[in-house]
């Protein structure tokens, strides 16, 4: 496992990844001030984007209905837990959204070599809430 969106598992039986690309942003707005530079004020944390950027050949690497179940997943509008294969958690992610390159076909039209890049954004503010939100849930069930 590479990693794991909610329970879909990147591996590379689904489709695996070949590039993460994460960008966080803090806020710091101005004010303008007459005769000085603008004052700047850091109010918080800005957007964190994860961009997973893979390739998917059902030949050898990957099925393509792998993609069908992120839209499926993205189509719930609900946040998924990210966490990494190593155990590292990032978080609560929903799928901003999937982009999707079909070349080389087969003579019925499938696509030999599918490319693919999956947008997602946080929207948890710290991984302590995401663990207490998992406990409550886990305790829900076993009541």
């Amino acid at each position: 496992m590479m990693m794991a969106l909610g329970l879909y598992v990147f591996s590379l039986s689904t489709a695996a990844y070949q590039q993460l690309q994460r960008q966080t942003s803090w806020r710091h707005p101005s004010s303008s001030r007459v005769g000085a530079l603008p004052a700047r004020q850091f109010v918080g944390k800005g957007e964190d984007t994860i961009t997973l950027s893979g390739l998917i050949m059902p030949e050898l690497t990957g099925e393509r209905v792998s993609l069908e179940a992120l839209r499926l997943m993205a189509d719930t509008g609900k946040a998924w837990p990210l966490v990494e294969g190593t155990g590292r958690i990032y978080g609560l992610w929903i799928i901003e959204s999937i982009s999707e390159t079909d070349t080389l076909f087969f003579r019925d039209g499938a696509p030999r070599r599918i490319e693919f890049n999956l947008t997602l954004q946080r929207v948890d503010d710290s991984q302590i809430e995401l663990l207490g939100d998992i406990l409550s849930t886990i305790g829900d069930i076993l009541r």
